[in-house]
């Protein structure tokens, strides 16, 4: 994994975000005027999925994962993914998550 396909991959994740929050929001509006409920989707698979769709760049996924669940929810899930993958990484790599993330960000060593 390099630095410059995590730090595309967090770019296309808020370029997706920005896109997609108006229409999410506007989805919610009508979905409360129409008597909808609030979605059941679970968070991280949505997240899984649209972090996913981000690393292979199709756009259609991403707005599918996107609206899956509320923006805040999305948030929460791709933060936890994050959380785990440095985790996951600074296990295999035998170093502390704070490197690691420093690391995959292109951010020097503390």
């Amino acid at each position: 994994m390099t630095r410059d396909w995590v730090v595309r991959l967090f770019s296309r994740i808020l370029e997706a975000w920005d896109r997609s929050r108006t229409a999410r929001r506007t989805e919610a509006g009508q979905d409360r005027k129409a008597g909808g409920g609030a979605r059941s989707h679970n968070l991280f698979e949505a997240a899984a999925a649209y972090v996913a769709a981000c690393v292979d760049d199709d756009q259609d996924r991403i707005d599918e994962a996107a609206g899956r669940v509320s923006p805040e929810a999305l948030s929460f899930g791709v933060n936890e993914l994050a959380c785990r993958a440095v985790i996951a990484l600074a296990r295999e790599r035998d170093e502390s998550p704070e490197t690691v993330a420093r690391a995959l960000l292109g951010l020097p060593a503390n």
